[in-house]
């Protein structure tokens, strides 16, 4: 074949294992066979609406096959997927598809936005049922753009970070060697595709091994134990607050997981307690660290050490190289590592080292070789003189048993110039008592970096990827009771 690139994929694993399961959702399986076809007649589709080299196709919906279909259809003809933050405001979905450019809008019938080419998948099986059966084979390399992937955006306008067919390639080859997939893996992909992690750490690996890839539209913990039992779930990914929700979860004590051989866990710290819930059922609880811009990963702790190094980050992935600058901040390099951010070379040069390493804006330690993330260079915060690191406090405060999930921010103070701000949603039907968290703390935390303010709140506010939205925590008006004495 002629095409390197993702697109080639369904064609190469249908003649491998035509009838081997690849997706199921709601119900409903499609084999690698019956894939192959519908992602050649969409291949065509698209033409026939002008989709060609280079073009960009944007997808807005949740969790779906169509999705997947979608993307290895636009790889077919050589061109670029965007795939949209269904969770975004119109305006800003609306700004990316202007940015990137895109030629065409695929979209659920519950999430539209503004573009004169739009494609209702409410009438997808119709409308992909009229595509040609004729093999597409367009030459695609492996260094040409395969996605545009719009960061969260937390400060000022999203960049779209820009990812090669080779780089999502290396970081398979990784997440392969790392996790040792086999041919009969069942991956439960319930967090967003539209975000680098549930794509290239679970959906691409299971699919080149000729996996199953069980496909949920939103996450909900007890439907998550469903399908585990149901299907024989062998691994999956998530978030922290996914993996915590699911612990919490009343089926949890007597929810069959005998199935699951690894878990994954990236994108935020993730707390002691959560890792020890997981353990403690004799699952193994494996982290990475990554970011869009790495395709993901760019290190990933082994089974092997999983126990014995739990809450590190683990060591860099094989295909790649990390480092820490003078500040602490993490730099990596390799294969992996995104060529830059679409039509934005102010930002692409601000990203990367003289040297050419990539710079994360995260700050680590590396003990006995394996990374353990600090947290951003944007958040910590200085008390006294004294830098204060929210995640090492998270941690601590999440340690409480009637705690579920906490976020820490910096907050101006005319003493200390800055204080901690702890915002804490308490498990269900538990009560956390301000005076009695500091108490809980004092023995674990430095005075300077024990919480000032303690707020219990319902929930966090988010990003699209699950994240705490911290620049939102800290613009909220402090306590109009008076500023309590730091202890």
């Amino acid at each position: 074949m002629r095409n390197a690139g993702l697109g080639s994929w369904p064609l190469r694993r249908a003649r491998m294992a035509p009838k081997r399961e690849a997706f199921t959702c709601d119900g409903t399986s499609t084999t690698y066979g019956e894939l192959a076809g519908r992602v050649t007649g969409l291949a065509h589709r698209l033409a026939e609406i002008g989709v060609g080299r280079g073009d960009r196709v944007a997808y807005l919906g949740p969790n779906h096959p169509s999705f997947a279909e979608t993307m290895f259809a636009t790889h077919q003809l050589g061109a670029i997927f965007v795939p949209l933050n269904s969770r975004l405001s119109a305006a800003e979905i609306n700004y990316q598809l202007a940015d990137s450019g895109a030629r065409v809008l695929l979209h659920a019938p519950s999430h539209r936005a503004e573009h004169d080419r739009a494609v209702s998948l409410d009438s997808y099986e119709d409308w992909l049922a009229g595509g040609s059966a004729d093999p597409l084979d367009v030459p695609v390399a492996i260094e040409e753009p395969a996605l545009v992937l719009y960061t969260s955006g937390t400060t000022g306008r999203p960049k779209g970070a820009v990812l090669t067919h080779a780089n999502l390639l290396w970081n398979t080859f990784n997440l392969m060697i790392g996790v040792d997939i086999a041919s009969d893996e069942v991956a439960l992909v319930t967090a967003p595709l539209f975000h680098i992690a549930a794509l290239a750490q679970t959906l691409l690996p299971t699919f080149v091994k000729g996996g199953h890839s069980v496909i949920t539209s939103r996450w909900n913990a007890d439907e998550c134990v469903t399908l585990i039992e149901r299907h024989r779930v062998t691994w999956m990914f998530g978030v922290s607050t996914m993996f915590a929700d699911l612990a919490a979860s009343p089926r949890w004590p007597a929810a069959d997981l005998s199935s699951l051989r690894v878990l994954l866990c990236g994108g935020a710290a993730v707390p002691d307690a959560v890792i020890r819930a997981y353990q403690d059922r004799g699952l193994v609880f494996c982290q990475g660290y990554g970011l869009t811009e790495t395709a993901p990963g760019a290190t990933f702790l082994e089974a092997a050490d999983s126990v014995r190094k739990a809450g590190s980050a683990g060591t860099p992935v094989f295909f790649g190289d990390l480092r820490l600058a003078e500040t602490g901040e993490i730099e990596v390099q390799g294969p992996n590592v995104t060529p830059g951010y679409w039509n934005d070379p102010v930002a692409t040069a601000a990203a990367f080292t003289a040297d050419g390493w990539f710079r994360t804006g995260d700050v680590g330690r590396i003990d006995d070789g394996h990374l353990h993330v600090v947290d951003r260079l944007k958040d910590m915060f200085i008390s006294g003189g004294e830098n204060v690191y929210p995640a090492e406090v998270e941690n601590a405060i999440t340690d409480h048993p009637d705690v579920a999930e906490v976020a820490v921010v910096g907050v101006p103070d005319e003493r200390w110039g800055e204080v901690g701000r702890a915002f804490v949603r308490p498990l269900p039907g538990a009560v956390v008592d301000a005076a009695g968290l500091r108490e809980f703390l004092a023995p674990r935390l430095a005075k300077y970096k024990i919480p000032v303010y303690v707020e219990v709140v319902a929930e966090l506010p988010r990003t699209g990827s699950g994240k705490v939205l911290k620049p939102a925590l800290r613009r909220l008006p402090l306590p109009g009771s008076g500023r309590p004495d730091r202890r």
